[in-house]
């Protein structure tokens, strides 16, 4: 794999940014790396991080590289800072950022597969959020997305979850009651087409904070007859439960393969 850090300027943000890029190489001379990389341009995952983290963290604490490369599989972990993958009300526009331009630089810097089919997201926690908002609003430019330990029932954390340092991030993000509206997951399943949604596929720990969260969206999805393959286990909100997570992830995009 080729593992690519790009500063770059985003116009949305109307600032320099960065995010982190693996991109298929072969690996045949290389100890212990199954690389592949065939001539068509590989499929695409496009990783989200957590709150507090940054593009980096997915490297830095997985095997992500690994994975990806057993798959042939580009990967973009693009930077939001503590957004929410939102347009904030006292911030940037970081949804306009993810949702129309990072697709379009990632298309224009790098060869990769712009095709429905090989076009997959994924994130954690806060990026787990990020993902499904994504697949749930631009249903169109995914095969699958997953979430990880994800904090699904942002409206419910808003109007109920006290905690200084969450009141003064949601102030942040939002101004208005987001129930009910685009950055509102539940109610964005409700209104949802299952016939044009991608797959959907959800894993949380039985000891994760956000496991309430997390059995709300199921229940959502259920009520709206949207299908998701939903899965609760032993673990936490840590880096040990995603790093073996991923892997399932990985296995049920079923990411094209590039040949040997």
């Amino acid at each position: 794999m080729a593992l690519i850090r790009c500063d770059f300027f985003s116009a949305a943000l109307e600032l320099s940014t960065s995010m982190t890029v693996l991109l298929p190489q072969s690996g045949e001379a290389q100890i212990g790396v199954s690389g592949r990389a065939g001539d068509d341009p590989p499929p695409l995952l496009y990783l989200l991080h957590g709150l507090t983290d940054d593009d980096t963290a997915w490297t830095r604490y997985t095997s992500i590289e690994r994975y990806a490369a057993e798959r042939g599989l580009a990967v973009v972990m693009p930077q939001v800072h503590r957004s929410f993958y939102a347009d904030q009300a006292y911030g940037m526009r970081f949804w306009t950022f993810l949702s129309e331009e990072l697709p379009a630089i990632v298309q224009r810097f790098f060869r990769v597969s712009a095709r429905r089919e090989d076009t997959f997201v994924a994130g954690l926690s806060m990026g787990g959020y990020g993902a499904f908002k994504w697949a749930l609003r631009q249903p169109e430019r995914f095969a699958a997305a997953a979430s990880l330990s994800g904090a699904l029932d942002a409206a419910h954390v808003q109007k109920h979850d006290r905690r200084p340092h969450i009141q003064r991030l949601a102030a942040t993000v939002w101004t208005d009651d987001l129930a009910g509206g685009g950055d509102d997951l539940m109610h964005l399943v409700a209104q949802a087409d299952p016939a044009v949604l991608p797959r959907l596929m959800l894993r949380c720990g039985t000891e994760d904070h956000t496991l309430a969260q997390n059995e709300r969206f199921v229940r959502a999805c259920r009520e709206a007859e949207v299908p998701i393959d939903a899965a609760f286990g032993p673990g936490g909100h840590e880096w040990s439960y995603w790093d073996a997570e991923i892997r399932t992830v990985l296995e049920f995009m079923k990411p094209r393969a590039a040949p040997s």
